[in-house]
Protein backbone atom coordinates (compact mmCIF):
# COMPACT_ATOMS: atom_id res chain seq x y z
CA UNK A 1 0.00 0.00 0.00
CA UNK A 2 1.39 3.61 -0.95
CA UNK A 3 1.07 6.48 1.75
CA UNK A 4 1.72 10.09 0.41
CA UNK A 5 2.84 12.15 3.36
CA UNK A 6 2.62 15.80 3.13
CA UNK A 7 3.60 17.78 6.07
CA UNK A 8 6.83 20.29 5.76
CA UNK A 9 8.04 19.89 9.32
CA UNK A 10 10.85 17.82 8.32
CA UNK A 11 11.21 15.91 11.72
CA UNK A 12 7.60 15.33 11.55
CA UNK A 13 8.08 13.76 8.63
CA UNK A 14 11.19 11.56 9.40
CA UNK A 15 8.92 10.01 12.25
CA UNK A 16 6.01 9.04 10.32
CA UNK A 17 7.67 7.95 7.11
CA UNK A 18 9.82 5.82 9.80
CA UNK A 19 6.78 4.24 11.52
CA UNK A 20 4.86 3.77 8.69
CA UNK A 21 7.86 1.98 6.55
CA UNK A 22 8.07 -0.29 9.95
CA UNK A 23 4.48 -1.53 9.26
CA UNK A 24 5.71 -2.02 5.62
CA UNK A 25 3.96 0.23 4.18
CA UNK A 26 5.92 2.52 0.36
CA UNK A 27 5.92 5.54 1.59
CA UNK A 28 6.78 9.30 -0.03
CA UNK A 29 6.78 12.57 1.63
CA UNK A 30 6.14 15.72 0.04
CA UNK A 31 6.85 19.31 2.14
CA UNK A 32 4.67 21.52 -0.09
CA UNK A 33 1.15 21.18 -1.17
CA UNK A 34 2.14 22.04 -4.76
CA UNK A 35 4.37 19.11 -5.07
CA UNK A 36 1.69 17.04 -3.27
CA UNK A 37 -0.79 17.82 -5.50
CA UNK A 38 1.62 17.10 -8.54
CA UNK A 39 2.95 13.62 -7.22
CA UNK A 40 -1.06 12.95 -6.62
CA UNK A 41 -1.85 13.98 -10.50
CA UNK A 42 1.01 11.78 -11.52
CA UNK A 43 1.11 8.84 -9.12
CA UNK A 44 -1.46 5.97 -7.53
CA UNK A 45 -1.58 6.63 -3.94
CA UNK A 46 -3.80 4.38 -1.91
CA UNK A 47 -3.88 7.06 1.13
CA UNK A 48 -3.01 10.82 1.92
CA UNK A 49 -2.08 12.18 5.28
CA UNK A 50 -2.29 15.72 5.23
CA UNK A 51 -0.95 18.10 7.09
CA UNK A 52 -3.05 21.80 6.74
CA UNK A 53 -0.13 24.16 8.04
CA UNK A 54 1.63 24.03 4.25
CA UNK A 55 3.64 27.05 2.90
CA UNK A 56 1.67 29.08 0.16
CA UNK A 57 -0.95 26.65 -1.00
CA UNK A 58 -2.48 25.27 2.30
CA UNK A 59 -4.04 21.52 2.75
CA UNK A 60 -7.81 22.54 2.22
CA UNK A 61 -6.53 24.15 -0.88
CA UNK A 62 -4.80 20.94 -2.05
CA UNK A 63 -7.59 18.70 -1.01
CA UNK A 64 -9.89 20.49 -3.19
CA UNK A 65 -7.56 20.44 -6.07
CA UNK A 66 -7.21 16.21 -5.49
CA UNK A 67 -10.95 16.00 -5.51
CA UNK A 68 -11.50 18.55 -8.31
CA UNK A 69 -9.65 16.34 -10.62
CA UNK A 70 -11.89 13.20 -9.42
CA UNK A 71 -9.17 11.61 -7.90
CA UNK A 72 -10.75 9.63 -5.12
CA UNK A 73 -7.90 8.34 -2.77
CA UNK A 74 -8.49 8.75 0.99
CA UNK A 75 -6.89 11.62 3.08
CA UNK A 76 -6.54 11.76 6.51
CA UNK A 77 -6.23 15.14 8.11
CA UNK A 78 -2.76 15.81 10.27
CA UNK A 79 -3.65 19.23 12.38
CA UNK A 80 -3.04 21.29 15.56
CA UNK A 81 -6.60 23.03 14.54
CA UNK A 82 -9.00 20.95 16.89
CA UNK A 83 -12.32 23.52 17.14
CA UNK A 84 -15.55 21.32 15.75
CA UNK A 85 -15.80 24.27 13.10
CA UNK A 86 -12.47 23.19 12.13
CA UNK A 87 -12.95 19.62 11.64
CA UNK A 88 -16.55 20.15 10.03
CA UNK A 89 -14.36 22.20 7.12
CA UNK A 90 -11.65 19.99 6.86
CA UNK A 91 -14.30 17.14 6.48
CA UNK A 92 -16.01 18.95 4.04
CA UNK A 93 -13.29 20.39 2.49
CA UNK A 94 -12.25 16.38 0.93
CA UNK A 95 -11.06 14.99 4.21
CA UNK A 96 -12.06 11.25 5.16
CA UNK A 97 -11.01 11.48 8.39
CA UNK A 98 -9.65 13.58 10.65
CA UNK A 99 -6.35 13.36 13.44
CA UNK A 100 -5.21 16.26 15.77
CA UNK A 101 -1.93 16.81 16.90
CA UNK A 102 -0.38 15.57 18.83
CA UNK A 103 -2.00 11.98 18.49
CA UNK A 104 -0.73 8.64 19.37
CA UNK A 105 0.60 7.06 16.34
CA UNK A 106 -0.99 3.20 17.25
CA UNK A 107 -4.01 5.38 16.50
CA UNK A 108 -3.43 6.85 13.34
CA UNK A 109 -2.23 3.23 12.16
CA UNK A 110 -5.94 2.33 13.20
CA UNK A 111 -7.84 4.84 11.08
CA UNK A 112 -5.11 4.04 8.21
CA UNK A 113 -6.41 0.25 7.96
CA UNK A 114 -10.12 1.59 8.48
CA UNK A 115 -10.02 3.33 5.19
CA UNK A 116 -8.03 1.00 3.66
CA UNK A 117 -10.65 -1.57 4.49
CA UNK A 118 -13.04 1.02 3.34
CA UNK A 119 -11.62 1.59 0.03
CA UNK A 120 -12.01 -2.21 -0.29
CA UNK A 121 -15.81 -2.54 0.69
CA UNK A 122 -18.07 -4.29 -1.81
CA UNK A 123 -17.35 -7.40 -3.72
CA UNK A 124 -13.32 -7.44 -3.14
CA UNK A 125 -13.27 -10.15 -6.26
CA UNK A 126 -14.28 -7.87 -8.85
CA UNK A 127 -13.43 -4.49 -10.52
CA UNK A 128 -15.77 -2.55 -12.30
CA UNK A 129 -15.20 0.41 -14.84
CA UNK A 130 -17.94 1.54 -17.32
CA UNK A 131 -18.61 -1.97 -19.32
CA UNK A 132 -15.16 -3.27 -18.40
CA UNK A 133 -15.31 -5.80 -15.54
CA UNK A 134 -12.52 -8.49 -14.07
CA UNK A 135 -13.09 -10.81 -11.45
CA UNK A 136 -9.96 -11.16 -9.64
CA UNK A 137 -10.11 -14.88 -8.21
CA UNK A 138 -11.65 -16.41 -11.93
CA UNK A 139 -8.71 -13.99 -13.69
CA UNK A 140 -11.65 -13.38 -16.28
CA UNK A 141 -12.06 -10.08 -18.09
CA UNK A 142 -15.36 -9.29 -19.54
CA UNK A 143 -16.41 -6.13 -21.83
CA UNK A 144 -19.95 -5.23 -22.59
CA UNK A 145 -20.95 -9.02 -21.36
CA UNK A 146 -18.38 -10.04 -24.06
CA UNK A 147 -15.70 -11.88 -22.64
CA UNK A 148 -11.66 -11.07 -23.18
CA UNK A 149 -8.66 -13.59 -24.12
CA UNK A 150 -6.04 -12.13 -22.10
CA UNK A 151 -2.48 -13.09 -21.06
CA UNK A 152 -1.07 -13.27 -17.43
CA UNK A 153 0.88 -10.08 -17.72
CA UNK A 154 -2.14 -8.55 -20.00
CA UNK A 155 -4.40 -9.57 -16.53
CA UNK A 156 -1.92 -8.39 -14.15
CA UNK A 157 -1.68 -5.36 -16.07
CA UNK A 158 -5.17 -4.39 -16.84
CA UNK A 159 -5.84 -5.02 -13.47
CA UNK A 160 -3.56 -2.44 -12.09
CA UNK A 161 -4.86 0.06 -13.88
CA UNK A 162 -8.32 -0.35 -13.10
CA UNK A 163 -7.41 -0.29 -9.09
CA UNK A 164 -6.32 3.09 -10.05
CA UNK A 165 -8.84 4.43 -11.94
CA UNK A 166 -9.03 8.23 -12.45
CA UNK A 167 -5.05 8.23 -11.69
CA UNK A 168 -1.88 8.60 -13.51
CA UNK A 169 0.18 5.44 -13.46
CA UNK A 170 3.83 5.60 -14.35
CA UNK A 171 6.08 3.21 -16.44
CA UNK A 172 7.83 2.88 -13.26
CA UNK A 173 5.21 2.35 -11.18
CA UNK A 174 4.29 -0.33 -13.49
CA UNK A 175 7.91 -1.55 -13.90
CA UNK A 176 7.88 -2.08 -10.18
CA UNK A 177 4.43 -3.12 -9.22
CA UNK A 178 3.44 -5.18 -12.30
CA UNK A 179 6.74 -6.65 -13.54
CA UNK A 180 8.44 -6.76 -10.20
CA UNK A 181 11.57 -5.41 -11.48
CA UNK A 182 12.51 -2.51 -9.27
CA UNK A 183 16.01 -2.33 -9.72
CA UNK A 184 16.54 -2.99 -13.43
CA UNK A 185 19.60 -1.27 -15.02
CA UNK A 186 17.62 -0.61 -17.84
CA UNK A 187 13.81 0.50 -18.77
CA UNK A 188 11.03 -1.46 -19.22
CA UNK A 189 9.57 1.71 -21.81
CA UNK A 190 9.06 -0.36 -24.91
CA UNK A 191 7.99 -3.88 -23.04
CA UNK A 192 5.46 -1.75 -21.28
CA UNK A 193 4.28 0.31 -24.28
CA UNK A 194 4.22 -2.96 -26.33
CA UNK A 195 1.82 -5.13 -23.93
CA UNK A 196 -0.05 -1.87 -23.71
CA UNK A 197 -0.75 -1.58 -27.35
CA UNK A 198 -2.01 -5.45 -27.02
CA UNK A 199 -4.09 -4.52 -23.77
CA UNK A 200 -5.61 -1.93 -25.81
CA UNK A 201 -6.50 -3.85 -29.15
CA UNK A 202 -8.31 -6.61 -26.88
CA UNK A 203 -10.22 -4.44 -25.00
CA UNK A 204 -11.20 -1.82 -27.62
CA UNK A 205 -13.14 -3.71 -29.86
CA UNK A 206 -16.59 -2.94 -31.84
CA UNK A 207 -16.63 0.73 -31.46
CA UNK A 208 -16.07 0.34 -27.35
CA UNK A 209 -14.98 3.66 -25.85
CA UNK A 210 -11.54 4.07 -25.04
CA UNK A 211 -10.87 3.53 -21.37
CA UNK A 212 -6.66 3.45 -21.29
CA UNK A 213 -5.25 7.29 -21.78
CA UNK A 214 -1.63 7.88 -22.67
CA UNK A 215 -0.36 10.90 -21.17
CA UNK A 216 2.59 11.67 -22.81
CA UNK A 217 5.97 12.21 -20.68
CA UNK A 218 4.19 11.17 -17.53
CA UNK A 219 2.11 7.74 -17.80
CA UNK A 220 -1.24 5.99 -18.27
CA UNK A 221 -4.39 7.02 -17.49
CA UNK A 222 -7.92 4.43 -16.89
CA UNK A 223 -11.00 5.88 -16.92
CA UNK A 224 -13.91 5.64 -19.31
CA UNK A 225 -13.45 9.57 -19.29
CA UNK A 226 -11.34 11.56 -21.26
CA UNK A 227 -8.64 12.87 -18.81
Amino acid sequence: MRILVVEDESKVADALREGLEAEQYDVAVEGSGEAAFFRTATEPFDLILMDLALPARNGLEIMGAIRGKGIAVPIIVLTARDTVQDRVIGLDGGADDYLVKPFAFAELLARIRVLLRRGQNGDPHEITVGTLSLDLVARRATRSGQSIELTVREFDLLAHLMRYEGQVVSRETLTRDVWKEPGRSTPLDNVIDVHMARLRRKIEFDGETRVIHTLRGVGFMLSDTQP
